[in-house]
């Protein structure tokens, strides 16, 4: 059991987050042993050599069967895994790039882009249906003898201390009930939300700004990207951070210390 640094990040354009030279910044800055990344916008075959094949490191990509440039991730390990699975093995849930599974011996490490609700009640029945078969899988996961740790944009904040503007917020997606009331499950499943877990009373830290309103700058965001782990876990969590002060995208990555 090794001491492991893992990083989640939402670079919203995995080609433009490279060009501002955050790839480096966070390889330099915080060395981590497995780093991942959502909402990547490309195929593997649109990826630089240094973007796909980082000195020291295992990578994996999944990307969008239906549309170009939507959605995608990646996942960054110096260890390299037994096996790597990309989606639910949902078809219907699987067909935008959301989600990889990298199992080692005794845990597995998930990284994913979990649906947005607006553009109407399509999309929220899509969220909704995408939580719901998550939720089974990781329980699955854990039943064949698997300790999980998941991360990523879940794009929904949970208590009203993890977005700066909750009243107005209460009727839009990313706060709705039945968006928090998953998450809620999640926590009722024995899967422990690592920053709010070590972090109880801090509030105004957050993992997303708007930029068009340019919220950043006022720290008026919302806090949607989390690192979750098994309960079992929890003895072996050294830290968990949230990097405001590393910029290269919409979102500012997470992370954990972890002896795993």
């Amino acid at each position: 059991m090794k001491k492991k640094k893992i990083i989640s990040w939402n670079v919203n354009g995995i080609r433009a987050w490279h060009k501002k030279g955050a790839m480096d910044e966070l390889l330099l800055t915080l060395n981590p042993d497995i780093f991942c990344l959502q909402e990547i916008k490309a195929e593997q075959i649109q990826l630089s050599e240094e973007i796909q094949d980082p000195k020291g490191y295992f990578s994996y990509f999944d990307s969008s069967k239906m549309r170009k440039g939507y959605s995608g991730v990646a996942l960054y390990t110096k260890e390299e895994p037994l096996e790597v699975v990309a989606g639910l093995g949902v078809k219907a849930l699987d067909q935008e790039g959301r989600l990889l599974t990298a199992f080692y011996e005794g845990y597995v490490v998930i990284t994913g882009y979990f649906p947005n609700g607006g553009s109407g009640e399509e999309r929220l029945d899509y969220k909704m249906r995408f939580y719901k078969a998550f939720l089974k899988y990781i329980k699955k996961l854990r039943k064949d003898g698997y300790q999980v740790v998941f991360c990523g944009d879940i794009n929904t904040a949970h208590q009203a201390v993890d977005l700066a503007r909750p009243k107005p917020n209460e009727k839009n997606t990313g706060f709705l009930p039945m968006e928090r009331e998953w998450i809620d499950e999640v926590i009722k499943s024995d899967f422990v939300d690592t920053w709010r877990e070590l972090n109880p009373d801090l509030v105004d830290r957050y993992s997303y700004w708007d930029v068009k309103t340019r919220s950043r700058e006022r720290n008026v965001g919302w806090r949607i990207d989390y690192f979750f782990i098994d309960r079992s876990l929890l003895p072996s969590l050294r830290n968990a951070s949230i990097h405001e002060d590393l910029y290269g995208s919409d979102h500012c990555p997470i992370s954990i210390d972890i002896n795993i």
